[in-house]
């Protein structure tokens, strides 16, 4: 695109929004470049990203949305919506002449009803934000990603996320009510607001998840919880993996949903719980919460479950521990400073291959030149299943070999859990990191998910680039 064309094009989208709406200065645009993949962040250190975008604009309404949406379309310009730009997985990488499109003046509460348990919010409302004015009526959504003061309500969905409280209260999709969603050619869908209904296939599944290639995400409905009358906190240490997640399988089947369910690694249970670890134990997180009387049910019933399976009481301390530091992870600028490439992934088997995929993980990380270590712990469970996050370091053989040695680490880690019968993603999204296993995983549903794209965005102009291999 030429100067001349860009000019107009912000010219025209200020006339369209208001000057205060539309910016193209160097920190606007530097600034919403990239989300927080490693990759992309590793990059900006070394002054190699590629494209700045043609502008960033910030609607404050559906209306503005739409306006903005039907300029794209008119135009022929990519579009990208932004949240937080809290994403992990290389989903925000806007071209030269993109718009991104910052929902983060879209934050209010619109509607909170007590009588059926739900709020309607915009989709750039920050997470912790919703949560903080939810906690002052009384309630609250029952979802705490780890980014929750980093990212929107609107990036939840699109990323189909999960919290740390998901094994209680559900991920993203099973607290999401209805949503608005602006579609590509400017229309827009609102679904209703009911408990659930039979009236087709399910629309609301096409936006979660999609990360903002079928449309723009502006308003969501969510469940809502009261605030817990009681909490009670419980920590156990096993000998090794394996009897730990059969700890977890055993207290989710006979029906007890503790909030937070955490199993750490002999690694991971050193590097947080120095205190609680004795080198080689495995480390077991239980909150409960609810009514008094449940809660205390089911405190004892997985204490009894842990104890048969060998498990060694801790107390509280960890837990609380846990709670105080649980959002503060180091910046990955800390580690490239250091030399080093570093990342975390979360995939997802059914509890009869889990601990498979656990070994074959981080025996395929570790193999990778370079590596110094890959560990990981589960954090969200099901009666069928739990999921694994993985964490791995690893110094490359030479500087220049620093993108080689991370995405080796990657393809090390998908492989090894598509060979033990695992899901490649758990709640962080596709992005650009895992489109070359996504046909894997989906087989021919990355057709049907190209068909879908194809009919509601035939241009591609929404947030091409991610999710769809090429």
């Amino acid at each position: 695109m030429q100067p001349a064309d860009r000019e107009q094009h912000r010219r025209a989208l200020a006339q369209v929004l208001g000057e205060s709406q539309v910016r193209w200065d160097e920190e606007s645009l530097r600034t919403h470049q990239r989300d927080t993949w490693f990759l992309h962040v590793w990059r900006a250190c070394h002054q190699r990203l590629a494209d700045e975008p043609l502008c960033v604009v910030w609607p404050r309404s559906t209306g503005e949305v739409r306006s903005v949406v039907r300029y794209a379309a008119d135009h022929r310009l990519p579009l990208v919506p932004f949240g937080g730009g809290s994403g992990v997985c290389g989903a925000i990488a806007p071209t030269a002449s993109a718009i991104v499109l910052d929902l983060r003046r879209m934050n209010h509460l619109l509607e909170l009803n007590e009588t059926a348990l739900y709020a309607r919010v915009q989709a750039g409302k920050m997470g912790n934000e919703l949560e903080g004015e939810l906690n002052a009526a009384g309630y609250s959504a029952g979802h705490f990603p780890q980014s929750i003061a980093l990212s929107t309500v609107g990036g939840w969905v699109a990323t189909r996320a999960a919290g740390q409280y998901s094994t209680r209260y559900g991920n993203i999709e099973d607290i999401l009510l209805a949503l608005e969603v602006v579609l590509p050619n400017g229309s827009v869908l609102r679904t209703k607001t009911v408990p659930r209904a039979a009236t087709g296939p399910d629309l609301r599944q096409l936006f979660l998840g999609a990360e903002g290639t079928l449309g723009v995400v502006t308003e969501v409905t969510l469940k809502i919880f009261p605030r817990p009358e009681s909490t009670l906190l419980q920590s156990f240490s096993f000998a090794d993996m394996a009897t730990g997640l059969e700890a977890i399988r055993r207290i989710l089947r006979a029906g007890w949903r503790p909030a937070v369910v955490r199993l750490y690694d002999a690694v991971e249970t050193v590097r947080h719980f120095p205190a609680a670890s004795a080198g080689t134990n495995c480390l077991l997180l239980v909150v409960s919460e609810g009514p008094g009387a449940y809660t205390v049910a089911e405190a004892a019933a997985v204490a009894g479950v842990c104890a048969g399976a060998g498990g060694e009481a801790h107390g509280p301390t960890p837990v609380e521990h846990w709670l105080r530091e649980r959002n503060n992870v180091p910046s990955f600028e800390s580690f490239i400073e250091r030399g080093l490439v570093v990342d975390t992934i979360e995939v997802a088997a059914t509890w009869d291959r889990i601990a498979t995929v656990y070994h074959e993980v981080v025996a395929a990380v570790q193999a990778v030149p370079g590596a110094l270590v890959a560990s990981g712990h589960s954090s969200h469970s099901y009666a069928q299943g739990t999921n694994l996050y993985f964490s791995f370091a690893a110094r490359p053989p030479a500087p220049e070999r620093a993108e080689e040695t991370y995405l080796e680490c990657w393809r090390a880690a998908m492989e090894a859990t598509l060979r033990a019968g695992g899901s490649i993603a758990h709640h962080h999204g596709i992005g650009r990191v895992r489109r070359p296993w996504l046909r894997a995983e989906l087989g021919e549903g990355v057709e049907v998910l190209r068909a879908i794209k194809h009919a509601l965005d035939p241009s591609g102009l929404f947030n091409p680039g991610t999710l769809l291999p090429d």
